[in-house]
């Protein structure tokens, strides 16, 4: 089979095609051809060398943190009807391959109407978004303003928050993003490629989720309300936004953060059922902007890396 493989850190030409040995589905097991593979930004820096103080994935290595597809083989004590069931699968690397071998815990299967690359694009971005939503007790009629609100969990947190009967503002930039930004229910949008873009909410916001981070994420914290809510979980700039703990706390701001999305396994598989069935029903719709061939993984990370891309990034082997 074919995967991608990062031999060394460096730039987006280090994710090579090679062959692999097919895998095999060991005890607990399944093995899955993949239809479609999740990307992440994070992936991006991984394979950059830029985190290796928070991660310990070291080259050579297949990235991927899982996708969906059919299994086609079964552990041997694994109850074979599992074979040929379309499922999601979580993985700690593997993922951009044509097939993976996944432990069962790790596996849902999809509900029906909802195709692989709709759940592919939940396996992360809708876990994480679900678990930051539910940590900020969003009620109907809030003002939630959602910063990097085209990105892959962007949009997730703005359906959700327009679910909630919150008065949505989305912050993004350029003109289709911000169109993206109204279909999915903002009320109102925001560049922040702008002077002075948060003039008229200063201060107004009741929550607020910070998906962009550095000088960006600053000036949405200025927007939140006294007693509000600051969640940032992004850093597409280069870092997350560093504020003031004591100036939060005179202002009686509650800060959330990275920490907050540090989850058991079980509860991470939890949430992905939750997303597999609010897409199902129709309250999550994915949006997918862009595909790529897996040999073309590369051109997926350059594009991601250069925010070139809207929404969700998948590769199809």
């Amino acid at each position: 089979m074919r995967v991608i493989e990062v031999k060394e850190f460096g730039g987006p030409e280090v994710l090579a095609v090679r062959e692999a040995p097919d895998p095999v589905a060991g005890p607990g097991e399944v093995v899955i051809a993949v239809a479609a593979a999740d990307t992440l930004f994070v992936e991006t820096r991984i394979r950059s060398g830029m985190a290796r103080a928070f991660f310990d994935t070291a080259p050579p290595y297949v990235p991927g943190g899982g996708g969906a597809g059919v299994v086609i083989a079964a552990g041997p004590d694994v109850d074979p009807a599992w074979i040929g069931r379309r499922v999601i699968a979580s993985v700690v690397n593997g993922g951009y391959a044509e097939r993976m071998a996944a432990p069962l815990e790790n596996v849902l299967p999809l509900p029906d109407g909802l195709g692989p690359k709709d759940a592919a694009a939940l396996l992360h971005d809708g876990v994480t978004a679900l678990r930051i939503f539910e940590g900020t007790e969003v009620k109907a009629g809030d003002t939630v303003l959602v910063v990097g609100a085209t990105g892959g969990m962007g949009v997730l947190l703005v359906q959700l928050a327009h679910a909630q009967g919150a008065r949505v503002i989305a912050a993004a930039r350029d003109a289709r993003k911000l169109e993206l930004a109204r279909e999915l229910g903002a009320d109102v949008v925001l560049d922040y490629s702008r002077p002075r873009w948060t003039d008229e909410i200063l201060g107004k916001v009741d929550v607020v989720f910070d998906g962009v981070g550095d000088k960006i994420g600053l000036a949405a914290f200025a927007a939140t309300r006294d007693g509000g809510t600051f969640s940032a979980h992004g850093s597409t700039l280069g870092g997350f936004t560093a504020v003031d703990p004591q100036k939060a706390e005179r202002k009686g701001i509650i800060l959330r953060g990275i920490q907050d999305v540090q989850i058991s396994k079980p509860e991470r598989m939890r949430l992905l059922g939750s997303a597999l069935e609010k897409a199902a029903e129709g309250v999550f719709k994915p949006v997918i902007g862009q595909t790529f061939p897996l040999e073309r993984a590369a051109d997926a990370h350059t594009a991601i890396e250069t925010r070139t891309v809207v929404a969700k990034t998948l590769l199809l082997p």
